[in-house]
């Protein structure tokens, strides 16, 4: 694979499995120097581990807890650099019906989902401002466009993610920093493939590809949103969701 992005630092959160793990592999190939987070300290070790021979490093971080996230970019800073691409994965569900939802539930979803996505473009941009160059690219998801029953909280975040996106898009677009979103829709992950077969064949049927997506289905569109490619293309999200969703 081509190293378009050698010599860039890369900062994915969530990026010890799953869709995270797909776009730290992903741009690691393509040269970037990617500095990887996951919530416990055995799952930043593995992927310092993986990251090694390609010069990235793995962190640990609760994106909930703002003195860390201060931490841990000030240590990324340090180690590799600032960074000129941010991918904001990390999330989490706590999915029920809203007469059920507790207030704990509901705001937790929003701290991890939302908050977090705002708090850390914030601290990154100011760098790629003064660089007159940056990617952000925020995983946002099917959900915040169509809805769904039992995740009113969850698709609250995810349409906040993306309107938050496009206003950021706005204020820095003169500085050649971009903001997009990739939404991914029912993707083949740890979640869905725990899943009963009748309700895996259910979800299928809602899908004109007739098949779950892969994590490199997402990754695939996270690299071409952070390549040289798409430096004219900024406020947009990029639906992978084989047909699921169309607007």
């Amino acid at each position: 694979m081509e190293k378009i992005l050698e010599g860039q630092t890369a900062l994915v959160t969530g990026g010890s499995r799953g869709i995270g793990a797909a776009v730290v592999d992903r741009l690691a190939a393509m040269g970037a120097r990617v500095a990887a987070t996951a919530t416990t300290m055995d799952g930043a070790a593995h992927l310092g581990t993986r990251l090694g021979d390609a010069g990235g490093r793995g962190y640990c971080l609760d994106v909930c807890n703002d003195e860390a996230m201060d931490t841990v970019l000030k240590q990324v800073r340090q180690d590799l650099g600032s960074p000129s691409i941010l991918i904001n994965n990390a999330g989490i569900t706590r999915d029920q019906l809203l007469l059920r939802m507790k207030d704990e539930d509901w705001d937790l979803v929003i701290q991890t989902n939302l908050r977090a996505v705002y708090r850390l473009s914030r601290l990154c941009v100011r760098d790629m401002l003064k660089a007159q160059y940056g990617r952000i690219v925020n995983i946002t998801s099917v959900v915040g466009m169509m809805g769904n029953a039992g995740q009113s909280n969850y698709a609250a975040a995810k349409a906040g993610v993306a309107g938050f996106s496009r206003a950021l898009a706005r204020e820095v677009a003169s500085r050649r920093v971009t903001v997009n979103c990739v939404a991914p829709g029912f993707i083949e992950t740890d979640m869905t493939s725990g899943l009963p077969q009748d309700h895996r064949e259910s979800l299928l049927h809602q899908v004109p590809a007739a098949r779950l997506g892969s994590p490199a289905d997402v990754a695939a569109a996270v690299a071409y949103l952070v390549s040289p490619e798409a430096g004219y293309v900024t406020g947009e999200t990029l639906q992978v969701n084989g047909g699921l969703w169309m607007g």
